[in-house]
């Protein structure tokens, strides 16, 4: 299911071409409305101009022909036309994004679900041994087979962990790194040099580049 999911995933061209699209659809779309809106005031200025009573009968005829009522009202209606177009498609622009970041949401959610499911039941695994383990008809007669039983189910919980991508922080006379790890004290030493890990208190855990928990650790001090 993750495959399929991963296929219809777009790229980031693909996403940035799609923006790309709405914002020159929006900008479409105002630059129709200015247009229609300068028409209509120019033709609006042009019927309230009348030529002059005493005005040559040359000079009028010098004159440009101005535009009929008929011929303004056309090109308006084009513009509108053109304007409700630019609108409409950028209506339908916004709606296809919508809906592609609903799908797009939906998709991620499902891959955690099917994530979370394989890892849950490969920990299920862990349980049903230790329930093995702990049931009276396999109680071990000594210590040292109980000890054996229980490393293995804590090798199979481990590699679970270990192939999810969860790697344990052990910085064992390792250089003290505040990022990673936590100073619970400071303490003279012999062996370890200053600033260094002297004791891990608690480990600490990252889940590939990310630390999940810092390690609790005892800094040496120096001699």
């Amino acid at each position: 299911m993750a495959e399929d999911l991963n296929e219809q995933e777009p790229t980031a061209e693909e996403k940035a071409k799609f923006e790309q699209d709405v914002l020159k659809a929006a900008e479409d779309a105002m630059k129709m409305e200015a247009e229609a809106n300068k028409a209509a005031d120019q033709a609006a200025g042009e019927a309230q101009e009348q030529p002059a009573a005493d005005q040559p009968a040359d000079a009028a005829a010098e004159q440009p022909a101005e535009q009929t009522p008929e011929s303004t009202e056309s090109a308006e209606d084009v513009l509108k036309a053109e304007l409700a177009a630019a609108n409409d498609r950028n209506l339908r622009l916004m709606a296809e994004f919508d809906n592609y970041r609903r799908r797009t949401a939906k998709e991620q959610l499902e891959l955690i679900e099917t994530a979370n499911g394989k890892l849950l039941e490969k920990l299920s695994e862990v349980q049903d041994n230790f329930e093995r383990a702990f049931a009276s008809e396999n109680k071990a007669q000594d210590l040292e087979a109980f000890e054996k039983g229980m490393q293995m189910i804590y090798n199979q919980f481990a590699k679970i962990l270990t192939d999810a991508g969860l790697e344990q922080i052990d910085p064992t006379g390792a250089e003290f790194d505040p990022n990673m790890h936590e100073a619970l004290m400071q303490q003279p030493s012999e062996t370890v040099p200053e600033g260094h890990v002297v004791t891990v208190f608690q480990k600490g855990y990252k889940l590939k580049n990310k630390i999940l928990k810092t390690a609790k650790v005892i800094v040496s001090s120096g001699k």
